[in-house]
């Protein structure tokens, strides 16, 4: 084959959305390229946001979380509607160990085993793994190609969990934006190489100059979607030491600041 007709079936790859392999990629930049995205995680939030699947009224959520290097607790609590006030849930992280809490008013706790972590948050398309885990931090990670992501050049990134480690997932793909340092898309895929659950990314959030996801899109193993819309963000949050906790759970405080 010559090299203009090379040149034009990689053309027409692109311009078909293709992910075409980009060999300048060395392998060894994919634990890089994932190591940076980690950090993004790291650090103390607050967040709040629309949840909506079939019920188009959806959930007011605050989300309260801090997470490092080897840890990381984050709560999920429904403001709204009224019936619904109060139902929270806690994830806590250690290493690759999951733990997590549900929290029904007015005093109703319950532990979620590790058998549950697959299961819905508040009835969404994201479970409780997909809030807590991290595929950038697990030990297999490769840049498999580069692939338009809109106008966005993005590489893909496929990150694999270690066989000693527990996971619902054989693999994940990561469509990374590399100049905004933010996934554009996530493909979760079972050990069958099927999607199990996809997420788009839909619209960024500037925070100091830092692009950050704001809305999401989440299809999953139920055949539905559930729509997530960001409404207010803040970094560096200091929590006292009983917030992220299972007694915490029962106050539903917003954090007067950040640092």
């Amino acid at each position: 084959m010559n090299r203009h007709l090379v040149r034009k079936n990689i053309l027409a790859a692109i311009c078909l959305g293709l992910t075409v392999p980009n060999f300048a990629f060395a392998a060894d930049n994919a634990s890089e390229l994932a190591a940076k995205l980690r950090a993004k995680e790291i650090g103390s939030t607050f967040v709040r946001l629309r949840m909506a699947g079939n019920d188009p009224q959806g959930l007011q959520i605050q989300i309260k979380s801090r997470v490092s290097e080897s840890t990381a607790d984050i709560v999920y609590q429904v403001l709204f509607p009224k019936e619904r006030k109060g139902e929270s849930v806690l994830l806590h992280r250690s290493g690759h160990k999951f733990t997590g809490t549900l929290f029904r008013p007015p005093d109703n706790l319950k532990q979620i085993s590790a058998g549950e972590m697959n299961q819905s948050l508040f009835g969404s398309e994201l479970s409780y793994e997909d809030i807590i885990d991290s595929p950038f931090a697990w030990s297999q990670q490769a840049i498999v190609g580069t692939e338009n992501v809109g106008r966005f050049s993005c590489q893909v990134l496929e990150s694999k969990p270690a066989k000693d480690q527990s996971s619902s997932y054989a693999s994940v793909k990561s469509w990374i934006d590399s100049s905004r340092m933010v996934p554009l898309r996530i493909e979760k895929y079972d050990s069958s190489s099927k999607v199990i659950r996809r997420i788009n990314i839909t619209r960024m959030l500037l925070n100091g100059g830092d692009s950050l996801p704001a809305d999401l899109e989440v299809s999953g193993p139920r055949g539905s979607v559930t729509h997530i819309t960001g409404s207010g963000l803040k970094r560096g949050v200091r929590y006292p030491d009983t917030e992220l906790t299972p007694d915490g759970l029962k106050q539903l405080n917003a954090p007067q600041g950040n640092d």
